[in-house]
Parts: structure tokens; C-alpha cells; sequence
């Protein structure tokens, strides 16, 4: 597979206003006891049932001489909330890194991504002890406190590319289209935020975006049919297949999230999962990124997923997006299915 996004925690020292995840923020006292406890205790079992190769096969490059695709490392990225925090640094992040290097060696890129603002020297060092291939910083944008202006933005970047740099790493604009191109031996480090120009910058209509009412997407942002949208999921031996996982060990097909996961990695293996949706026209439409077509065979036409694709937000007024037809197409067919309503 290409690339599996594992939301190692919940638990995060921030609550930005357009976070797309209720659950990421801070946690105190016995909640901090349960949040962490969960990620501890599971992310063991989790990687267990990762794929036994974390390779794929790249359809946009072909041997000349056999014409067929290449075979190339892919990539896991480990998040939160805030994975950097001390709670779950060593415990979690720090095991979880050993077990994958334990698993596939050097066939896997690994990724650590963070806002930013936890990184230190001492960290950076441990990080790549633990064969990180590259720090990803996410939090440059001016919705994360103290990053409100370009002066700030800027002054962090700097700060971590001096350190980046003093260990021997190289900056790239590693987004999915180019992190193929990227040497596996080397040691990279990003950035990015949710600014204008990039794929996240109108926001995802989830949690605390979608509450305070900051999201500025529209009908016209498909956001399945993008990288860490459900585009490719099933195509997990190709290239552009992605797959986001909980501390919990739920699976869902989009990093947005659908209103239910399709398995869980504590009961079953990654590709078992997945090998039961294909074929299924609910979740190849998703695969294809033409969410608003995923319940034609159960009664919803195009022009019914539209209509339901709309939302009154708290101050009464209405929003558009297909990510809203999709958790009313799972809230009224998909999760009643599933209980044998």
C-alpha cells in the first residue's frame, strides 16, 4: 500500500478553532489516563495487522522492458493530536516507530507529522534514531495560536530549518505526488497549514470547523476525490491508495472520515478489510471520488445525494458540501444496514 495515516492519539495540547477532530485536544486527569491508556495499549495490535508489505505498484511508471509498474516503498505517517507531547512521545510514538522498523525494515517511509511548535533539537535527534524519514510540520497557517501573522509563520520555519538542517536533512515539498520521486535512504522535512493554496485550505466541514462555522468549501470541493480524500482506497496495491486509522484501530477510507469505519485492526488484517468492499458500489463510488454516485443501487440518485448534501449550521444558515451527503447517506442507510434495521 501506499501510504496509511495512523492517528496514534487523540491527545493534543491545542483546540483550534478549525479542527476537523473534536477529540484532538488537551485531556486532563483520569480522561488523559483513558486517552492515552487507549494508545498505549493498542498500537501493538494495530501495526500487527498493518500489510505484511508496505510496498505498491506504480502504475505511472512501467518498465520499458516488461512494461510492468515499478515496485516502491510506501509511506505511514504517524500523527495525532499532537504526537510530540510527552505522554505519548516515548510510548507511543517512539514504540510505534521500532515496531514498523521491526516489520518492514527499510522497505517503509516513515513519516512524523506535528505542528510544529513541540520540536527541539533533542527531539529531532530521537526521532531519526527511531528511522524517521521525514518530520512533516502542519501547523503553519494563521489558525494555530501564536501564528497568526506571516512574520510568526515565518519566524518558526526558520527556526525549525536551522535545526532540520544541523542534522543533515533536506527540504522538500514532500506531498503525495512527489514523495515516490524521494530517495528512501535520505532525510527529508515539510511544511504546510491550511492556507488558501492548499488542498485543505477551505477546510473540511468536520468538527469544530464545521461548528464555528469557518469552512469556506462548497459543492464544488470534492474533497474524496483528492489525496486523503477515499480516492484509490481499494486500489491498495497501486499507487494513490491511502487509509486512515484511529487510535482505536477503526478504519476509515478518508482522513475526513466517514460516520463509520469499515473495520478495525484489532479484530482483522488491513487487507482483509478492504478486500470485502471490493466490488461493493458504495465503496468503489468512493474509490472512484464520485461520492455523490455511492448510493445509486440503494435508491439514491445524483440529484437525491445532492439535495441531502446540505446542513443548517448553528446560526441557521445553509451549507453545501458532498462530505454532508455522505454522513447522511452512512446516518440514514449504511449504519441502520449494518445493525439489521
Amino acid at each position: 500500500m501506499e501510504s496509511l495515516y495512523y492517528v496514534a492519539t487523540f491527545l493534543c495540547h491545542r483546540t483550534c478553532h478549525h479542527c476537523y477532530e473534536d477529540r484532538f485536544r488537551p485531556y486532563y486527569g483520569a480522561e488523559r489516563d483513558r486517552v492515552v491508556g487507549e494508545s498505549v495499549a493498542n498500537h501493538s495490535r494495530i501495526i500487527e495487522n498493518f500489510p505484511d508489505r508496505m510496498t505498491y505498484l506504480d502504475l505511472n511508471d512501467c518498465d520499458p522492458q516488461t512494461g510492468r509498474p515499478r515496485e516502491k516503498i510506501g509511506r505511514v505517517i504517524l500523527a495525532g493530536g499532537e504526537i510530540l507531547l510527552e505522554p505519548v512521545r516515548e510510548r507511543v510514538l517512539y514504540s510505534a516507530l521500532d515496531l514498523l522498523h521491526q516489520k518492514y525494515g527499510d522497505e517503509v517511509k516513515l513519516i512524523v507529522q506535528t505542528t510544529g511548535d513541540l520540536v527541539t533539537e533533542r527531539i529531532v535527534e530521537e526521532l531519526l534514531a527511531h528511522h524517521v524519514w521525514q518530520i512533516s510540520v502542519s501547523g503553519i497557517d494563521h489558525h494555530h495560536d501564536g501564528l497568526e501573522t506571516k512574520d510568526a509563520q515565518e519566524k518558526l520555519v526558520a527556526k525549525l530549518t536551522r535545526i532540520f538542517e544541523s542534522r543533515g536533512m533536506e527540504f522538500k515539498p514532500l506531498v503525495a505526488e512527489s514523495a515516490g520521486q524521494a530517495d528512501a535512504g535520505g532525510r527529508y522535512f515539510s511544511f504546510f497549514g491550511a492556507t488558501e493554496e492548499a488542498w485543505i485550505g477551505p477546510l473540511w466541514p468536520r468538527g469544530r470547523a464545521q461548528q464555528n462555522e469557518i469552512s469556506k468549501a462548497t459543492l464544488r470541493d470534492n474533497f474524496c476525490n483528492r489525496w486523503s480524500g477515499a480516492l484509490n482506497f481499494l486500489q491498495y496495491r497501486y499507487q494513490g491508495s491511502e487509509v486512515s486509522i484511529e487510535p482505536n484501530g477503526a478504519v476509515f477510507p478518508c482522513c475526513i472520515k466517514t460516520k463509520a469505519p469499515i473495520g478495525n485492526l484489532l479484530e482483522e488484517k488491513l487487507e482483509s478489510i478492504l478486500e470485502r468492499y471490493v466490488g461493493d458500489p458504495v465503496y468503489e463510488a468512493l474509490s472512484m471520488g464520485h461520492p455523490e454516485r455511492m448510493g445509486i443501487t440503494h435508491g439514491w440518485t445524483v440529484e437525491k445525494f445532492i439535495k441531502a448534501s446540505t446542513v443548517k449550521l448553528p446560526s441557521g444558515k445553509l451549507y453545501q458540501n458532498l462530505c454532508v451527503g455522505c454522513d447522511k447517506f452512512h446516518e440514514e442507510v449504511l449504519i441502520p444496514k449494518s445493525k439489521g434495521k
